[in-house]
């Protein structure tokens, strides 16, 4: 990338444009001495970005998302129309606000207020509703939209546990017959003094149940040590199989390109 990207979230292509959602962090969230009304850091400092980025990694146009401590971007999909994007407080069990952006124009309308933290995001066009992961993907939300274009009743929407915990999603996409594909990682240890390390991985889940039906590690890490599905992905069908793009590395980002030839 030809810019500062900041921290990467979420990421989708049109034709041959990218679309990255980040984070600029300006001051980490800080550890409360006595947790507040349930939250054990306070809120932070940071803005909210999509940026729509040229093939060869320049940066087209930069628009900020976000209201007050509500700054933090997640997952993004992109349903044929719109791009529909969470912004969250950075802390898990907050706040956050669905925006879908026109990508030709690159306006944004709020969409609804949800009260928890947003992950990501996929619009699934098959059932018209909203499917959304919390802070780590350890909920998931569903959520109809109305004839009018609008989310109903997300602030009182019953979350279903994810039953998966290897890995915890950073990006999710919506690929047809009601299922996504999300990627992510988690950190483990070898030993109890040994070094830590992290997992990438892709799973295919179900919408209807909300269950995973396929899950691939990734074994592919980036010159700087991180795994390829650290942050943002995108994954296109080809001719001969599928294309995968990653965004793992912040600030001084890469777009990392494999192709995977189907027999």
């Amino acid at each position: 990338m030809r810019f500062e990207t900041f921290h990467p979230q979420g990421m989708v292509k049109i034709g041959e444009y990218f679309y990255v959602s980040s984070v600029e962090i300006r001051r980490l969230p800080k550890k409360l001495a006595v947790p507040v009304d349930g939250h054990a850091y306070d809120e932070g400092v940071g803005v909210g970005h999509l940026f729509k980025i040229s093939r060869d990694g320049a940066l087209i146009t930069d628009l900020v998302l976000g209201e007050g401590s509500i700054y933090h971007p997640g997952g993004i999909d992109y349903d044929g129309t719109s791009i529909w994007i969470p912004v969250s407080e950075y802390r898990p069990d907050s706040r956050a606000i669905l925006y879908k952006v026109a990508p030709a124009t690159m306006t944004a309308t709020k969409v609804v207020g949800v009260a928890d933290h947003i992950g990501g995001v996929v619009h699934d066009t098959a059932s018209g509703r909203i499917e959304a992961t919390s802070w780590g993907s350890r909920r998931f939300y569903s959520w109809p939209i109305t004839s009018a274009g609008t989310v109903r009743a997300a602030s009182t929407a019953k979350p279903v546990r994810n039953a998966e915990n290897y890995i915890d999603y950073q990006d999710c996409h919506y690929v047809g017959r009601r299922m996504m594909l999300c990627a992510g990682l988690a950190e483990y240890q070898a030993s109890p003094r040994g070094p830590a390390f992290q997992l990438g991985g892709i799973d295919l889940v179900d919408l209807s149940t909300h269950r995973s039906l396929w899950q691939v590690p990734v074994p592919l890490w980036a010159p700087s040590g991180r795994v390829m599905t650290q942050n943002p992905f995108w994954i296109e069908a080809n001719a001969r199989g599928l294309r995968a793009y990653f965004m793992p590395d912040d600030d001084r980002s890469t777009l990392f390109v494999f192709d995977t030839v189907v027999p």
